[in-house]
């Protein structure tokens, strides 16, 4: 948007389109903001904006549009409190002499967007919880041409292959508040829409993202989604095998039994000479692995490959492959650069980040690197294709 635009939207007080903020102090009103102009209820189609440093009437607020207030709202769009990550720009702006932080947000593809579990609508003057029609004409707002790969559906599946059990019993209840839960009278097939595991048209039919995160058998419908892990007793790929696995099943089982792997290999030797006491040391971190790994499965291309994430370990590494190169504004020159990150499956981050396997976004080769300092390993090494990214982990010396 341009500033002749911003300012006519600035002036413009009945616009639905704007709110206004005296200061940036009041996170969750900003963030509600954010989820409700994403949202777009009126079918817009078109930006909303969120203006800090002017009143309600219009009148400068005269605040000091510092680089931390900017880089902390900027961050609310990746911190994992709303979700899917909403489209969004923060600037500094002088409009009609006035010092402003800008942030526009565009119309989600996807809706609805959620903060903190609660879906902000805005109508008018009103900003609310979306009541359950509301919720229903957001689902059935989504534009299928514009979807990421992730949410598009799978033709060859039925609501039979989704785990309604694993849904209800653990999906749910981590996504949403304890209230709008209690409240839900909703059918199972419009729960299933909103969190978008399956579309709403023509009929019900289980997406990429329902059938990895709750999919009773998601390999037979979707070949590459599965972790391969093999152990090799020695340096080279052409060592003998020492153990070998296909790790499969809903994500909250492939991941919670890649952990149980993960403990049962590492080693974990006993220092007795740099400290007054003992201390045990583990040849890998697993905070590091786990980081690593659930990295190659949020990031990974489950489109036009049958390969899965490759996890091999030798005597002296760990290797980890994922198919599917840098996506985004992520490239091979700037990967894993701080503040650089993009997301190829934001549906399949969001459900990871609800059932706590990602605290936050965006830090995970960060608080890998960490993890490795921390234990005595020596640094990441990742090699970045356009068909795949390796990380190799160095044992502890």
């Amino acid at each position: 948007m341009d500033d002749q635009e911003l300012e006519v939207l600035l002036q413009d007080l009945e616009s639905d389109r704007v709110e206004r903020k005296v200061s940036g102090a009041d996170r969750d009103k900003i963030c509600e903001a954010i989820c409700a102009f994403a949202n777009d209820l009126p079918n817009h189609r078109r930006p909303g904006v969120l203006f800090i440093g002017v009143s309600d009437n219009g009148n400068c607020a005269h605040l000091s549009i510092t680089d931390e207030l900017l880089v902390r709202l900027a961050g609310m769009r990746s911190d994992g409190n709303i979700t899917p990550f909403p489209m969004m720009t923060v600037q500094k702006k002088i409009l009609h002499g006035c010092e402003l932080a800008v942030i526009v947000v565009e119309p989600a593809d996807a809706p609805p967007v959620r903060y903190r579990g609660r879906i902000c609508v805005r109508v008018g003057p009103r900003r609310d919880i979306a009541t359950q029609q509301e919720e229903r004409r957001l689902t059935e707002k989504r534009r299928a041409k514009d979807l990421p790969f992730d949410v598009q559906p799978v033709a060859s599946a039925t609501l039979d292959d989704l785990d309604l059990d694993l849904v209800r019993r653990e999906y749910l209840p981590s996504m949403l508040p304890t209230d709008i839960l209690a409240q839900n009278q909703r059918s199972i097939e419009h729960q299933l829409a909103s969190v978008r595991f399956v579309t709403v048209e023509p009929q019900p039919r289980p997406t990429v993202l329902g059938l990895l995160t709750v999919g009773k058998d998601p390999r037979q419908l979707l070949p590459g989604a599965y972790i391969q892990f093999l152990r090799l007793d020695g340096t080279a790929l052409t060592d003998p095998i020492r153990d070998q696995k296909d790790i499969d099943g809903p994500l909250p089982d492939l991941l919670r039994t890649l952990d149980e792997v993960f403990h049962a290999h590492i080693a974990v030797a006993l220092d007795i000479t740099a400290q007054p006491t003992d201390i045990r040391r583990p040849d890998y971190p697993i905070v590091a692995l786990q980081q690593l790994a659930r990295n190659a499965v949020m990031h990974r291309t489950y489109e036009g490959t049958y390969a899965p994430v490759r996890i091999t370990w030798l005597n002296d590494r760990i290797e980890i492959q994922n198919p599917g190169g840098p996506f985004g504004q992520v490239t091979r020159q700037n990967f894993g650069h701080p503040g650089i990150t993009d997301y190829r499956n934001p549906h399949l981050a969001e459900a990871m980040k609800t059932m706590g396997y990602v605290q936050r976004f965006g830090i995970g080769i960060a608080l890998a690197q960490r993890e490795l300092r921390k234990n005595g390993n020596p640094p990441l090494e990742f090699d970045v294709q356009d068909a795949h990214v390796l990380a190799m982990v160095k044992r502890r010396p």
